[in-house]
């Protein structure tokens, strides 16, 4: 029994498990303290809190009494509940039926209201059909009433039409054939009405009539074979193109078109081919004639023609077609008689006479034509300047104008090439002039320069840029202006061509040409053997005049490679969309490049063959018997002066291209410091007094390297980082070595680690001749090698040989065999 009521008790808690929300929901609407009506209840728990020790056992039956009250109020609450329940089953189905009662009662009367509505939208429709005819009927009332208006208009405006087109009253056929051709439109959607199709045709029919008539008229009027020609306008033929204006469009270009080929049959005439005004020396007659015809017709014929069909733009845009074609074909037929100055004279009169049509007229009729050409988008050139000026203005390529505001380029003159186009095939006799003329003035550059002589060193303005540059590209520039208005096309392309090729010359027979070449002792030694290290030979140094010459030709071409890029630009702009593609200096940069480098190399040369006797004076001292350490040797006084010597007159010679100058300091660092270790490695044996003089005097050279740029300047600057770099990287490795010599030898271990360390140079060569500067025996020297290569750092991965691995950037040695091989590419250039 008392297991069936633990599985009974155990049944009632798993069903009274509720989900945690209701749980909730029930805890949130009735709050409670009592711990029988929480969700977790443990009547062990609950137990053990009403009786907590056996002395509390004593009032159990009290307990009990308590609980069993509460019971039993519970089982009355519970049973009060369900019998409330019991009629709550009845109470809903009967609202449920009276809801229902309810809503029929609803349904019919909104059935009701539907009826009634539907009567009401009767009768109004009943009400209103009376009136939408009404409506109706005064519609197409209306309609009919205007659509027989516009008949009675259209078919009395056909029989005033054509009464008025027989008598010529071309002054009132003008408006109504406007009115009449406006009034058949409305009936275009009755064409299907045989009278209103009838009426069309006879509008039609005056049309054609008229336009007849009218061509008549001006044929009459202006005889294509007559000699003769009316005194004045007349008022008939003004009124007829008032009338033209509303009849077909090819009525009125048959009337302009008859008017001006009978207006220009004279100057087909005049001018015929076999006629000695036809050629090109007397052009001016040509436009001449054209302009007292188009006054002449200002004054007579000004006012007959509508201002809209511009008829005075037009004679002379016919005009300029006919002179084409016609200068075109006797040029062709004569064309062994053109010259250079006739040719520019023709060309210029031309355009002087497209300028004057491009200042009186639009050129709005030369959509009939010829094509207006497209206005270019504003330039981007920074170097743009004003080309209405002087033809002799000179290419400016200072700073100061890159800064200044651009200007937009002018738009072209609508009608240029509209005659000048016919002198385009024929420029080749120009382009062939030119060539002759620059040929002549490169040889006079040539001359001038024998005979004058170098340009006198300008210290004040940073060196002299020859004068004979400026004058080349001030020709250049006349030429490029005057070949642009003549001819945007091929033409230009041919100029640059000789441009091209003339800036070769220049740059090769009066820039490198006139480069100053060195002489030795056993002969004479060319540009291209400067570039080969001699050692021990003694060459002569250039003089100060020949050292002027030198930045003078490098200034020049500085100034030439600026001016060349800004002609490039230039061309650019002249030249049509389609070939500036084909523009392109960049071998003529190249070449005066070359010029500015060999210029750089001569200066480095010169310097670096003028310290070669104080470094071979070094090399063969007797290191091993100095006895004490004293001031700087005599060989660093002797580099030091040649260095004082030169350098100042190069820096103020260059001081306008201080970047050229900078170079020139680091070429000749990087040839000298690789140069001066190589020597240092012959000093051998070395004691240790020798090496702490030697040390002192790299200590002496390094601090006369490193002050190279501003050495006997008045105004001390910093040299650029680049250089001070490379001074003391090289400089601080000829130290290094000279303190690697110093070092004791006695424990070889820790004499190989402080080489690797203080060198970081793991080549055996190098090594080799440390031990030689020492003065060890080849035995020692044996064992050191061996140690040395046990002691080497491991190579990283993939390399395999090991004994060349450098821990660090190249050496000097490596630096300056690659500034050998560059030296040869530059000879082979030359």
């Amino acid at each position: 029994m008392e297991e069936d009521e633990l599985e009974l008790a155990a049944g009632l808690e798993a069903a009274l498990e509720l989900a945690p929300a209701v749980q909730a929901a029930i805890e949130q609407v009735f709050p409670s303290q009592d711990p029988l009506d929480r969700a977790d209840f443990n009547a062990v728990e609950y137990i053990n809190t009403l009786f907590p020790t056996e002395q509390s056992l004593a009032n159990i039956d009290e307990v009990v009494n308590k609980i069993r009250l509460k019971i039993r109020r519970l089982d009355d609450n519970i049973r009060t509940v369900v019998r409330g329940q019991t009629n709550v089953g009845q109470d809903g189905r009967q609202a449920l039926e009276e809801a229902q009662k309810a809503i029929q009662q609803l349904f019919g009367k909104i059935k009701d209201i539907k009826d009634k509505a539907e009567k009401s939208e009767q009768m109004v429709k009943e009400i209103t059909r009376d009136i939408k005819q009404l409506d109706h009927a005064k519609r197409h009332l209306t309609t009919s009433i205007t659509t027989l208006n516009h008949l009675h208009m259209l078919a009395g405006g056909v029989d005033s039409l054509e009464a008025m087109t027989r008598r010529r009253q071309y002054g009132e056929v003008a408006n109504l054939l406007q009115g009449v051709v406006n009034v058949l439109e409305h009936f275009n959607k009755y064409m299907g009405i045989p009278q209103i199709r009838q009426l069309s045709e006879r509008v039609k029919a005056a049309q054609n009539e008229l336009g007849q008539q009218i061509l008549a008229d001006f044929e009459e009027a202006f005889p294509s074979q007559g000699t003769k020609r009316p005194g004045g306008p007349s008022n008939v033929l003004r009124d007829a193109c008032l009338v033209a204006n509303v009849l077909d469009p090819r009525i009125k270009q048959e009337i302009i078109k008859k008017f001006i080929k009978q207006h220009l049959s004279e100057y087909l005439v005049l001018f015929q081919e076999n006629q000695d005004v036809a050629w090109l020396d007397k052009i001016d007659r040509r436009y001449a004639w054209i302009k007292r015809q188009l006054v002449d017709y200002e004054e007579k014929y000004g006012r007959m023609f509508p201002p809209e069909w511009c008829m005075t733009e037009r004679i002379a845009v016919e005009f300029c077609h006919v002179t084409r074609t016609e200068l075109a074909k006797i040029m062709r037929t004569r064309a062994k008689e053109i010259e250079v100055k006739l040719l520019l004279f023709a060309i210029q009169r031309t355009t002087n006479f497209e300028g004057l049509l491009a200042k009186r007229f639009s050129g709005c009729t030369l959509a009939d034509g010829t094509k207006k050409p497209e206005v270019p988008p504003p330039s981007t050139n920074p170097f743009l300047e004003d080309e209405t000026g002087t033809e002799t203005d000179e290419i400016v390529i200072e700073k100061s104008d890159m800064d200044k505001p651009k200007k937009p380029k002018v738009p072209d003159n609508p009608f240029h090439g509209i005659v000048s186009k016919c002198f385009e095939p024929h420029l080749y006799v120009y382009i062939e002039s030119q060539d002759k003329n620059l040929g002549e003035l490169i040889d006079r550059f040539v001359a001038d320069f024998k005979a004058q002589g170098p340009p006198k060193p300008n210290v004040d303005e940073g060196g002299a840029v020859l004068p004979s540059c400026a004058d080349l590209f001030v020709y250049y520039k006349k030429c490029m202006v005057q070949c642009s208005q003549l001819s945007t096309g091929e033409p230009m392309i041919a100029l640059t061509t000789i441009f091209q090729k003339y800036l070769r010359e220049y740059a090769w027979k009066i820039l490198s040409g006139n480069l100053p070449k060195t002489t030795s002792s056993s002969g004479g030694l060319t540009i291209t053997s400067l570039l080969k290290e001699k050692e021990g030979s003694e060459v002569a140094k250039f003089t100060v005049e020949e050292l002027c010459l030198i930045c003078s030709i490098l200034s020049t071409a500085e100034y030439c490679l600026a001016t060349t890029q800004q002609l490039e630009e230039k061309l650019k702009e002249k030249v049509d969309a389609s070939l500036v593609e084909r523009i392109n200096l960049t071998g003529e940069m190249d070449t005066f490049s070359i010029v500015i480098s060999n210029s750089i190399q001569l200066l480095v040369q010169d310097l670096d063959a003028a310290c070669d006797p104080a470094l071979t004076a070094m090399s063969k001292m007797q290191w091993q018997n100095v006895e004490h350490v004293g001031d700087q040797s005599p060989y660093v006084t002797s580099v030091i002066l040649h260095i004082k010597q030169n350098v100042p007159i190069i820096r103020d010679n260059l001081a306008s291209t201080r970047k050229y100058f900078t170079q020139f300091c680091i070429k000749f660092a990087n040839s000298f410091i690789p140069k001066f270790i190589n020597h240092l490695f012959k000093c051998k044996p070395i004691s240790m007094v020798g090496a702490e003089q030697l040390l002192l005097d790299t200590h002496s050279l390094k601090m006369v390297l490193l002050d190279l740029p501003s050495i006997g300047s008045q105004v001390v600057r910093k040299a650029p980082a680049s250089y001070t770099k490379i001074v003391v990287k090289g400089m601080t490795r000829a130290e290094m070595i000279l303190k690697v010599v110093m070092a004791p030898h006695e424990l070889p271990v820790v004499f190989v680690d402080n080489y690797i360390k203080l060198l970081a140079d793991c080549s055996t060569d190098t090594f080799q001749k440390i031990l030689d500067m020492k003065g060890l025996k080849r035995s020692e020297q044996s064992s050191m090698l061996d140690l040395f290569r046990q002691r080497l750092p491991a190579p990283p991965s993939g390399v395999e040989n090991a004994g060349s691995l450098s821990l660090s950037a190249p050496t000097p040695e490596q630096e300056s065999s690659r500034i050998r091989k560059l030296e040869k590419l530059i000879k082979k250039r030359l």
